[in-house]
């Protein structure tokens, strides 16, 4: 079925410049003068699809990037164009580093169908080997790699360690080492890979400081002391759980956090109805308070890091809760109240610094509820209609960015 028809229509608004060169190109090769067509353009050279600056990936103008989580293994992005009716601006992918050649070609052939719809790549990169293995042999190979796909024209956001504060990775409540691999890679790769931008991406604060996990911070380390930014000698919610990981506003390109409805208590995952209407905003902003908790004592991330250190915001992750094996309430009605609520009317003219939102479109097992679930938007027909029918036109796709792609 031919899907298009459903995709949301635009009204008047500027496109976005996200990537230059082949804005270039297009003024000197449009193919259409006033009164007469002319032929195609020719296909772009290399040269011309390089993406060499990365500044112009945070130029939206007027809109936000929709991005997408994709389960590579389930579905390519044409099978999400013909589900979803659109071409995501950008498309995650997850690897980990240090990587050999067959891991890093999973990541080659997810760029290459990036780069077939025009899109950007969001680059997570795991070492779970700990901060540790990112040797400079290691962070060379990264640059070189990064390169690569700048000059394919593929621009690249680089989401390094993310939910660093967490408790749960091998990289995590380490604040000093973290902030200096971070640095470190950053560093790198604004010199050898100008095409990709480094992403700083904490984990929603709520219920920090995540006691239990394998990796908390232990107490009487230095790193247990930096995290205790009260000074009451406990690392406690009243703590600034974001503070003291930022590496710094000259390696920090993004700033993201990841905002997802698991439900409104424990235990997770028995299809709660959203009760708060203003629940995602209230998390952006450290200001949720809720039947899930009360979250109201949290920096507000959205002002620190849009406002005061002037980033582009990112929700890198989004979706809610679906687990088909339990009762409650139906999927549609919880997925579309929480879309409704990231996607409401007004939302980028309230919090302009956001600049890009990643649907989570992932069916899989979650370790925290020890059962399957549904986030997608796209795993049922009438959830899909929905999602396509509510879908903003403030949305930014991959042929609105001016990046190179394959005809």
């Amino acid at each position: 079925m031919n899907t298009t028809q459903n995709r949301p229509r635009r009204r008047g608004r500027a496109r976005a410049s996200v990537i230059v060169p082949v804005i270039l190109m297009a003024m000197s090769a449009t193919g259409i003068t006033l009164g007469m067509r002319q032929a195609m353009p020719p296909e772009p050279t290399a040269e011309q699809c390089a993406i060499s600056d990365r500044d112009v990936l945070a130029d939206v103008d007027g809109g936000v990037l929709l991005g997408v989580n994709l389960d590579w293994e389930a579905n390519s992005l044409a099978e999400h164009r013909e589900a979803l009716a659109h071409d995501p601006a950008v498309v995650v992918q997850f690897t980990d580093i240090p990587y050999d050649d067959q891991t890093w070609q999973h990541t080659a052939d997810a760029a290459a169908q990036v780069r077939k719809i025009g899109g950007v790549l969001l680059l997570t990169l795991e070492p779970h080997g700990g901060l540790t293995t990112l040797s400079e042999p290691v962070v060379d190979r990264l640059v070189t790699d990064l390169a690569a796909l700048n000059d394919s024209g593929v621009p690249v956001v680089v989401r390094l360690a993310h939910e660093m504060n967490g408790s749960w990775y091998s990289w995590g409540q380490q604040p000093t080492a973290y902030r200096e691999v971070f640095r470190r890679v950053a560093e790198s790769v604004h010199e050898g890979a100008p095409g990709s931008a480094m992403m700083w991406a904490p984990n929603y604060g709520g219920g920090y400081p995540f006691v239990g996990g394998q990796y908390a911070a232990v107490p009487g380390s230095a790193d247990h002391h930096l995290l205790d930014t009260d000074a009451d000698g406990a690392i406690t919610m009243h703590d600034d759980p974001y503070a003291p990981y930022y590496p710094g506003d000259d390696v920090v390109d993004w700033a993201g956090v990841s905002l997802y409805h698991w439900g409104n208590q424990r235990p997770w995952g028995d299809n709660d109805p959203l009760v708060e209407t203003t629940k995602f905003a209230d998390m952006l902003t450290g200001s949720y308070h809720g039947t899930a908790g009360d979250d109201s004592m949290l920096p507000d991330f959205y002002e620190v890091y849009g406002e005061r250190h002037g980033k582009p915001i990112a929700v890198p992750e989004t979706a809610a809760i679906y687990t088909p094996s339990r009762a409650g309430e139906d999927e549609l009605s919880v997925k579309q109240a929480w879309w409704s609520q990231v996607f409401a009317d007004g939302l980028h003219e309230r919090y302009p610094k956001i600049r890009m939102i990643n649907w989570f479109e992932w069916r899989k097992f979650e370790i925290e509820i020890n059962d399957i679930v549904d986030w997608r938007a796209s795993g049922s027909e009438p959830v899909r209609q929905a999602f396509l029918a509510d879908l903003p036109d403030w949305l930014l796709y991959a042929d609105e960015l001016g990046t190179c792609r394959e005809r």
